[in-house]
């Protein structure tokens, strides 16, 4: 209970830096509700297997969130996808530290500056895993579209239309993980 308590506070700074950096000075209730009203944790056990080559921990994927905040434990398997080499690099866990993903979510809100990130869990033959990430979203009745002040300091069209963010998790999660094709869902 005290890590969640201590995450809202931690999420709460997170969105406003992120704001920040697409010029977005003022976060009234209505926008914070928008891009982080709706908060879920999960708990995620990926127990040790005996044939680790053979299987999948958690397919290529990004998340459908605005930002995802990870608390992993030490054994690691977390990889994210470098586009420009089109290779996987290891995450390996930090004591004490938390892997922050940015989200399809603010990839929309964002007009495409900030980018999701794809990634992918490993299974592993050594010992059990545990992470808890801590998904902050849209509420499922919100319209996610690019923010009118980042077009407005950018001057660029919109590449995403407005989409009902509850429409965009079903599409997410009525397929297999495929990397970031999701985000197409929303693309004009």
């Amino acid at each position: 209970m005290e890590y969640m308590t201590q995450s809202e506070k931690v999420t709460n700074q997170l969105l406003r830096v992120l704001m920040k950096g697409l010029n977005v000075t003022e976060i009234d209730g209505d926008k914070e509700k928008l891009l982080s009203g709706s908060r879920r944790v999960n708990l995620n056990y990926y127990p040790k297997c005996p044939s680790p080559e053979l299987t999948v921990g958690v397919g290529r994927h990004s998340d459908v969130s605005t930002f995802t905040v990870l608390l992993q434990d030490d054994i690691g398997g977390l990889y994210v996808r470098v586009e420009a080499k089109d290779s996987w690099v290891h995450v390996p866990p930090v004591k004490g530290s938390l892997v922050i993903n940015i989200g399809d979510a603010l990839q929309i809100f964002s007009n495409g500056r900030y980018r999701s990130i794809e990634h992918r869990v490993a299974a592993n033959g050594v010992s059990d895993r545990i992470s808890v990430p801590i998904f902050v979203n849209p509420r499922p009745t919100d319209i996610i579209s690019p923010l009118p002040e980042v077009l407005a300091t950018t001057g660029d069209e919109p590449i995403y239309k407005p989409v009902l963010y509850s429409d965009y998790v079903k599409h997410f999660f009525r397929k297999a993980h495929d990397g970031k094709l999701t985000i197409d869902f929303a693309k004009k």
